[in-house]
């Protein structure tokens, strides 16, 4: 959903996304899920500077993965909170904003404003992806090693023969 720097008003706007099954399953697909019952986001635009925008708001999920330990279906709730600055590509912020800006722990540099648009959907669609656990786990699985019975000689074997002393058997 892409939004003009020009449809937002000086005082903002609030956008609620929530993804169609359509988007959900081609999301799913880039994101190698096995499903993705919902998805929705809310983002707040508020203008920063002349030809900036500040992006503050939340994607929020319901992601289905397999246990990668049991391999059991298990679905996942994924929140991530969305701050995000803005700005053409070489524009500075104003004074009172580099100050609000240095209050922040390392904001880092604006993300490029490329024309006079962002896209929500795309924005939304990267949260999602930085939040899904790459590991998902259910809660009770443990990963039990299988038992190797291995006879065959082992590479310290002979250190293990000096250890015991000239008498040992080999």
């Amino acid at each position: 959903m892409p939004v003009a720097l020009a449809e937002i008003p000086e005082n903002g706007k609030r956008f609620h996304l929530v993804a169609d099954e359509a988007t959900r399953a081609e999301v799913a697909k880039i994101a190698g899920l096995r499903a993705l019952p919902r998805l929705h986001a809310t983002f707040d635009l508020a203008r920063q500077g002349p030809n900036g925008l500040r992006v503050n708001g939340e994607v929020s999920a319901t992601v289905g993965q397999n246990c990668v330990v049991t391999l059991d279906p298990i679905d996942n709730e994924v929140r991530e909170e969305v701050n995000l600055v803005f700005a053409p590509p070489g524009a500075s912020l104003s004074r009172q904003e580099e100050i609000d800006e240095a209050v922040l722990i390392d904001p880092g540099d604006p993300e490029p404003l490329t024309g006079d648009r962002i896209d929500l959907g795309a924005l939304a669609t990267e949260f999602l992806l930085l939040g899904i656990d790459p590991y998902p786990r259910k809660p009770d699985a443990k990963f039990q090693p299988p038992q190797v019975e291995d006879d065959s000689p082992h590479p310290f074997a002979a250190l293990a023969a000096l250890k015991k002393g000239p008498d040992a058997k080999k």
